[in-house]
């Protein structure tokens, strides 16, 4: 499914102003996950920043030990509403 195009679909809105909508919603997700580590979008769900430990590994292809630096991720937890209208 193209968002943008739904989106211009849904709320009667030229394609080009759609699309403006949608990157305006992204840009403010990624900011507040900057700033707070957090976006709640009610009866969505909730973004939010994990942290991940450095860690030992394996190269895969030679077996030698490598290590995993600390890395930031993003995880996204489903509200209810979402679960439910999805199945």
């Amino acid at each position: 499914m193209d968002l943008v195009a739904k989106v211009a679909e849904t709320a009667d809105l030229p394609r080009a102003k759609a699309g403006d909508v949608v990157e305006a919603v992204l840009a403010a997700i990624q900011e507040g996950l900057k700033d707070s580590g957090e976006v709640r979008l009610v009866g969505f769900g909730t973004f939010e920043t994990v942290k991940r430990k450095a860690s030992t590994g394996r190269n895969p292809r030679t077996g030698e030990q490598i290590e995993i630096a600390e890395s930031t991720s993003v995880k996204f937890k489903a509200g209810k509403a979402l679960k439910d209208a999805v199945g």
